[in-house]
């Protein structure tokens, strides 16, 4: 696969290796987005299949994506916060119940969590990242199936660690969880989109994910999987468009006790969103002719060499078996200078984030060995 860069608007001296921060919209999806708005101009023109059909779309496309049987089982929500509070607001837990996680976590996959435990005096069980650096995410990935209990009442993951990459094994985690029949719960904020997911394989009881990082999407939404232990559920909202015969809108005050077949119930208010729905749609069409695996290779391609010279420099990446090829930590040895290499990156017009003790790398088919090259000649001129 060749570089296309030349669908979105990231100028030639700009190496933005940040999507795991925020995408850059493709200059197609921006197109979709300024029509959308303009088209709340002339509200007589907005009919009655505007509320439902690009909805239905949106969530077929998304299903399509995540290999998932039926668009019924996605709701559309307007950020991964809301996604996860739907699922906490559906689980009940015993005295001393375990909710496990891990360490560093994203803060909205914590909060949720906090709140839940706080709620049936259940525990909080954070599984540590390892001290080592040798084989850290093997024994990452072990200790979390050796966590795994009679005790664990809910499994809550990402597929990657959204500060340094580390790829988790969510195959054998849903193995294990089955085996405590504990619920799998996983965020996906930092992979679908640019990593391969599958309903099928993995069997999560919930995938959340925002849309505007790896899905190239707008903000303010996100797209959710709901397994069928949620098919009954209680929505965190009560909105009229959930309702079973919505679609009548002469008939809206014939009350319904009724919800919408399977996570239809689930999503936001306003979920007909005449703006985001359209440009979500629009990136989820591009994600799906591209197709993630494509994206993973690409971004391993045009890595490759500087990751080799980070280990020459003595800062530590985690094996490719064991991180994400579109997101990676890089961990600074003492001989880097970390307030050199920010303002090296400022200079240079390299774009990356700091979080915790790594520096984050998020790549995409708009960048190219170039724009590695340029990181690593950041990286030169800090050590000391």
């Amino acid at each position: 696969m060749k570089t296309q860069k030349d669908k979105f608007k990231i100028p030639q001296e700009v190496a933005y290796l940040n999507t795991a921060y925020m995408s850059p919209l493709l200059k197609s999806v921006e197109q979709i987005g300024i029509k959308a708005v303009s088209k709340k101009c002339f509200p007589y023109n907005i009919k009655v299949n505007d509320f439902f059909v690009p909805v239905e779309e949106l969530k077929t496309l998304f299903a399509k994506l995540i290999q998932a049987n039926t668009p019924n089982s996605i709701a559309v929500i307007p950020s991964a916060s809301y996604g996860l509070a739907t699922v906490s607001n559906n689980i009940r837990l015993n005295p001393d119940d375990e909710v496990l996680v891990v360490e560093d976590q994203f803060p909205s996959n914590i909060y949720t969590w906090k709140r839940l435990i706080e709620r049936y005096k259940a525990k909080l069980k954070i599984i540590k990242s390892p001290t080592t650096n040798i084989n850290r995410g093997k024994i990452w990935n072990q200790n979390i199936l050796d966590s795994i209990t009679n005790k664990t009442a809910v499994v809550a993951l990402p597929q990657v660690h959204w500060a340094d990459g580390t790829l988790f094994d969510l195959k054998s985690v849903r193995e294990k969880s089955n085996q405590h029949n504990a619920l799998l719960i996983v965020d996906g904020t930092q992979t679908v989109g640019a990593y391969p997911f599958s309903i099928k394989e993995i069997q999560p009881d919930a995938l959340i994910c925002a849309s505007y990082k790896w899905l190239l999407g707008p903000y303010s939404i996100g797209l959710a999987f709901y397994g069928e232990k949620f098919n009954n559920g209680i929505p965190i909202e009560e909105n009229w468009i959930n309702r079973f015969n919505s679609e009548n809108f002469a008939g809206l005050v014939n009350y319904q006790d009724i919800y919408k077949e399977g996570a239809n119930r689930y999503s936001v208010g306003e979920v007909s969103n005449f703006i985001l729905v359209p440009m979500a749609i629009k990136a989820l069409e591009q994600i799906i002719e591209w197709d993630p695996q494509n994206i993973q290779n690409y971004c391993a391609e045009i890595s490759q060499k500087s990751i080799s010279k980070l280990n020459e420099l003595s800062c530590f990446v985690e094996q490719e078996k064991f991180r994400g090829n579109h997101l990676f930590g890089i961990k600074l040895n003492k001989h880097i200078n970390k307030e050199i290499l920010k303002k090296e990156f400022e200079k240079n017009n390299v774009y990356v984030s700091f979080r915790g003790t790594f520096v984050r790398v998020s790549s995409h088919l708009f960048n190219s060995t170039e724009d590695f090259d340029k990181l690593i000649g950041c990286f030169k001129k800090a050590v000391i």
